[in-house]
């Protein structure tokens, strides 16, 4: 079996949730062969695999939005995108059907979150399974004007297949696909805490310890604003912030939920992976708001319900009222499961074996 992965490029996020969940299927079915087909980096795919053998296709499936930083939108660059990859789609899937086909392997295609993949699978005759806790026509609807078409057409596309993975701190999906509701995906740690602080040769407690991230692009941040807080160590991955004197810049080969278990406190974005990450390892969010994208007020309340938290503005962020010595707020309702990458893997090898079998028949 062959499981083609339309992965979209917007951001880390995607990528990690389909590494996590490939990770888990790869435990129960080792000889199955795995194609991501994403634009995201290669050393970014490595470091979210791990040992687990994949094959990367560069083929971008979808534009989701374009972002200045971490917190902005452009949305004039986004439908300008939109129509560049519409023109550009044709010709990718014809490719990618011809290459598959060659294969000569069953193909399953997996969806996080491309309409387009919904094009690619109906030409092949594969079965599909959406991994989302979005769709596009959700985040494209409430931007209004001429990207209602847009999230019009990625409801048509979403409303084919065979099966919806919906995550948590999901938004509305009537896609009228049969769904399973999963838990928490995070990646799965690597290293041993002990180890790491020998490496980072980190002295600072876990409870004055914060890591800071603000996904794929980042936010440009002035070192001056880590110096404002002197009982608290931080772990970044900008080097400009690593020059103050109370920071350590986080090593290329380390993922950020490796040093979770290090912290108490997480300063970040609205981002469902680093908030699945945070959750399981128990750690509190200070949450920076995000304004002009919708899925951010519903990653904002998922917060608020299953996780210790803090919400900062921009604004605060900027001129460094982090909160730090504040006691951070209990949420409102109970934890999440943590196992939704095995529950999702095995949603995906169920799916697979059905179509097998219909085949066979």
């Amino acid at each position: 079996m062959l499981i083609y992965a339309c992965v979209s490029g917007h951001g880390f996020g995607h990528g990690s949730r389909v590494a996590a969940v490939l990770t888990a299927l790869h435990q129960v079915r080792p000889r199955w062969r795995l194609v991501l087909s994403t634009p995201l980096a290669p050393a970014f795919l490595n470091l979210a695999f791990g040992s687990v053998p994949f094959e990367q296709r560069p083929c971008r499936w979808d534009v989701g939005v374009i972002q200045a930083d971490a917190l902005g939108a452009d949305a004039e660059s986004t439908l300008a995108a939109l129509s560049h990859l519409e023109q550009q789609l044709p010709a990718q899937i014809e490719a990618e059907v011809r290459w598959l086909r060659a294969q000569r392997q069953p193909i399953l295609v997996l969806g996080d979150v491309a309409p387009a993949a919904a094009s690619l699978a109906s030409q092949l005759g594969a079965p599909l399974v959406w991994m989302a806790n979005f769709g596009w026509d959700a985040i494209y609807r409430p931007m209004g004007g001429a990207f209602t078409a847009w999230a019009d057409r990625a409801l048509a596309a979403y409303r084919q297949g065979d099966a919806v993975i919906r995550c948590p701190f999901a938004m509305p999906m009537p896609w009228d696909v049969p769904v399973t509701e999963v838990g928490l995906t995070p990646g799965r740690a690597r290293h041993a805490p002990e180890t790491l602080l020998k490496r980072l040769q980190l002295e600072s407690a876990p409870e004055r310890t914060v890591l800071v991230g603000f996904g794929g692009l980042g936010l440009a941040l002035e070192p001056q604003l880590l110096q404002r807080w002197p009982e608290h160590h931080f772990l970044v991955s900008d080097t400009a912030l690593a020059q103050a004197a109370n920071a350590s810049l986080i090593p290329p080969d380390l993922r950020p939920l490796e040093l979770m278990p290090l912290c108490s406190r997480i300063l970040t974005k609205p981002g469902y992976s680093t908030f699945c990450e945070a959750m399981a390892a128990g750690i509190g969010i200070h949450l920076v708001r995000r304004e002009g994208f919708a899925e951010a007020p519903v990653l904002e309340k998922a917060l608020q319900q299953h996780s210790w938290n803090r919400l900062l503005s921009r604004e605060q962020l900027e001129r460094g009222d982090w909160q730090l010595d504040q006691p951070l707020l209990a949420p409102s309702g109970s934890p999440l499961g943590r196992e939704g990458a095995e529950q999702a893997a095995a949603v995906i090898l169920a799916t697979a074996q059905r179509a097998n079998a219909a085949s066979a028949q």
